[in-house]
């Protein structure tokens, strides 16, 4: 029997929709219709005109056939996507939490439909002879358009489409004529928009040193033995990590495989995609979210056609459509921007494991600085360790000094800038060489800590700073803690305690009145808000237009500049005192970035961190670049608390308009939650069930917003849970109210 019935989601995320209807394909569509296909259906008692996208096909209906209604046409452009995809979207919705319509709409390869632009020429198919008789008819007739073309394609046998009817003014209405009269023809052929705009160079291709040749042929053997695993390459800054993707890019391209490079942020983009593309031309393309749909649309149909073997972009270029993926790479693997903050909050390491799966390809994790997931796993055996140990330039790590800026005040400098590190700008200003600024403002959430004698403000029950809010209240934003806002230090009695106030402007400003001569670039979300703003502020500096860069976490990562000998780090704290969990980690990781950026070309480099708690150990690991021992006494704090890795964890935010409403529906899905603890378990095995509480901004745009903790070991268990919380949302939740679910955050709400 012929299929006839396709199961349906409608394109409309509502949780009430979130689960296929049915409907019965129509005898002029029965060849075309497959699964992926988007397509309109009527929908509701109105029978609205609906897109939906078909998620399986059957011989037999689930429903009574006289109920069942019928799908009306293919959507035309319609995004058709295969069943790899649709099986990536359920992994999401389960693993993540969120409808199955958002899912598939993220995993969908343009979320619009734009025509291919055309490239149109024009071609004389009449023989010289002919077309000359031709030719002396339509003068004699007066036809001057048509002889016009015709003495052109005498000439010159084809042209281009827009030059005929631009140049030659000849419309398009007589062309068509012609054609039809036998004349010529218009050949079309798809052109695409090429986002890429950089001249192709012969790079040269750097031999591999031993350390980093043995990591390629260690995983070429597991790719060519069909052993497809999950990699941790663990690399100091300026060991050549960038050398060792390309070279494995290379092998898997030979393979006739494709590969996708997941870059943190839009800021690397430029670089990485320089590198790349002189050493791949044209097989490399780009991904993110500065291009125009119609660039977006187009680079999905080249990698469809194979016109592109190569994909570089943040994390939505997972899900490129490539139709046979070798090798996923994910530079930087550490940064929080890989994970989602839209339904559904998935993060791309976990991802990109699955799209591996599918594909059956390898997938290999980067950084100077691995998450503490990342290198827990590779502990546990469950990632193979790589390590890179030197920097390929033969130079040293950067010389660090760790600056107390409590010393400083004792001193009487009250400046932004530390005595050493005006010492040493004032040298390299001198020398001509160049300096970035580090303003550490990631994550800022109203802290409060004392600049005399350092002390920060901390919750006694989840050891996360307080944060500050309006009415004079610390609150913590775990489990709901709150006192009164302090204005003498409870340590030492100092008046000089507050929260941090200063941005970027004003250390150009203040930089400005120090060294006038000085010509400053400034990076940060104001002067980076143009399409090309990136690559026209690196592309100054890195020519020798600038002689400071002064920007936030932006300007760390990735970038490789040999003239710049100093780096200052202006308020390590900033990051090491927000309230959340992950505060060290991330400390670490932008302390060693940015320390990492100085003395990567021949001249040795400096490095200056300014904080009021030079004794951390977040600080002290990052200035000795002791990646090991960060890691020891970090994994020892997670598993006291019980924080991921060593845990699992799930947010669960509840948004109401009225703040009651909201807190008691977070009340009483806490206590649901609770219900699952199993008190026979070992009290430091159970679930656990952590607030709720209000969320760190309680209101936006009117709405409450509240959140809990769930803590488990074992994730599959927290899908379950995460499964009966979404069914008893759906019964107690008005259309206005709204559940998210969120497992292992990277950011505190």
């Amino acid at each position: 029997m012929e299929k006839l019935y396709a199961d349906i989601i409608i394109d409309i995320a509502h949780e009430k929709l979130d689960r296929p209807f049915q409907y019965r394909i129509p005898e002029t569509l029965r060849e075309t219709i497959t699964e992926g296909q988007c397509v309109h259906v009527p929908f509701g008692a109105g029978n609205t005109l609906r897109k939906g996208y078909v998620v399986a096909i059957k011989d037999t209906p689930d429903w009574d056939v006289e109920k069942i209604k019928e799908i009306m046409s293919v959507a035309p452009g319609g995004v058709s996507i295969e069943e790899k995809q649709i099986r990536l979207a359920a992994f999401l919705k389960r693993n993540y939490g969120s409808t199955m319509i958002q899912a598939m709409k993220t995993v969908l390869p343009a979320k619009q439909s734009v025509r291919a632009l055309e490239k149109k020429t024009v071609r004389l198919i009449l023989e010289k002879e002919q077309a000359e008789e031709t030719l002396d008819f339509c003068r004699m007739k007066h036809q001057t358009a048509k002889a016009r073309l015709l003495e052109e394609l005498l000439q010159f046998s084809c042209l281009p489409y827009p030059l005929i009817t631009g140049k030659l003014h000849v419309s398009p209405q007589t062309i068509k004529t012609m054609e039809k009269q036998g004349m010529l023809v218009v050949e079309k052929e798809s052109h695409y928009r090429n986002p890429v705009r950089l001249q192709v160079g012969n790079a040269e291709r750097k031999t591999l040193s031993e350390e980093q040749q043995q990591i390629v042929d260690r995983l070429l053997k597991d790719f060519d033995g069909g052993k497809k695993g999950t990699y941790l390459l663990h690399g100091i800054t300026g060991s050549g990590k960038t050398e060792v993707y390309m070279q494995l890019i290379e092998e898997i391209l030979n393979r006739g495989c494709q590969a996708i490079v997941l870059i943190p942020e839009i800021a690397l983009t430029y670089q990485t995609l320089m590198r790349f593309y002189s050493r791949f031309g044209d097989r490399v393309s780009v991904l993110n979210s500065t291009l125009s749909a119609g660039e977006k649309y187009d680079q999905c149909e080249r990698a469809k056609k194979g016109e592109i073997q190569v994909i570089i972009g943040p994390r939505s270029a997972l899900f490129t459509p490539f139709p046979n993926i070798g090798l996923i790479i994910i530079d930087e693997e550490h940064e929080s921007s890989y994970k989602s903050e839209n339904s559904p909050k998935y993060h791309a390491r976990e991802t990109a494991q699955e799209v591996a799966r599918m594909h059956g390809a390898s997938l290999l994790l980067g950084s100077a600085t691995p998450s503490l997931e990342a290198y827990y796993r590779a502990k546990q055996e469950e990632y193979t360790l790589f390590t890179l140990e030197r920097r390929l330039t033969g130079g040293t790590l950067p010389a660090v000094s760790v600056v107390d800026l409590r010393e400083e005040l004792r001193a009487g400098n009250r400046s932004i800038f530390s005595r050493k590190l005006q010492e040493l700008m004032s040298d390299r200003l001198k020398k001509k060489q160049q300096i970035m600024l580090f303003l550490n403002r990631r994550g800022y959430a109203g802290f409060i800590s004392c600049r005399a004698c350092g002390h920060v403000m901390k919750c006694p029950h989840c050891d996360v700073s307080l944060s500050e809010h309006r009415g004079g209240r610390l609150i913590c934003h775990y489990c709901g803690y709150e006192q009164p806002a302090v204005h003498i230090c409870p340590e030492c009695g100092s008046k000089y305690i507050s929260g941090f106030r200063a941005g970027t402007q004003q250390i150009e400003e203040k930089l400005k009145e120090l060294y006038p001569e000085a010509r400053v670039l400034r990076m940060d979300a104001d002067t980076t808000k143009t399409k090309d703003s990136y690559e026209q502020i690196l592309s100054a500096f890195a020519s020798g237009e600038a002689d400071v860069l002064i920007g936030t976490q932006m300007i760390v990562k990735g970038h490789d500049f040999p003239n710049v000998t100093l780096v200052g780090v202006l308020a390590a704290d900033l990051s090491l005192s927000v309230g959340d969990y992950r505060s060290g980690e991330r400390t670490f990781a932008l302390l060693t970035q940015a320390v990492g950026r100085a003395g990567r070309g021949i001249l040795p480099g400096e490095a200056v961190i300014q904080t009021y708690q030079p004794e951390h150990y977040s600080v002290t690991h990052a200035a000795a670049q002791d990646y090991e021992g960060f890691y020891e006494e970090e994994i020892l704090y997670r598993e006291l608390l019980r924080y991921p890795p060593v845990c699992n964890m799930l947010a669960v935010q509840i948004f109401a308009g009225e703040e009651k409403r909201g807190e008691a529906l977070a009340q009483e899905l806490a206590a649901l939650a609770k219900s699952f603890i199993d008190m026979s378990e070992d009290q430091q095995k159970r679930l656990m069930v952590i607030g709720p509480a209000p969320a760190a901004i309680g209101k936006i745009h009117d709405i409450f917003r509240f959140v809990f903790y769930i803590k488990y070991e074992k994730y599959d268990r927290l899908v379950e849970v995460k499964d009966i919380l979404e069914e008893k949302a759906a019964t107690l939740f008005s259309s206005s109210e709204m559940l998210q679910i969120d497992f292992n955050p990277v950011n505190t709400f």
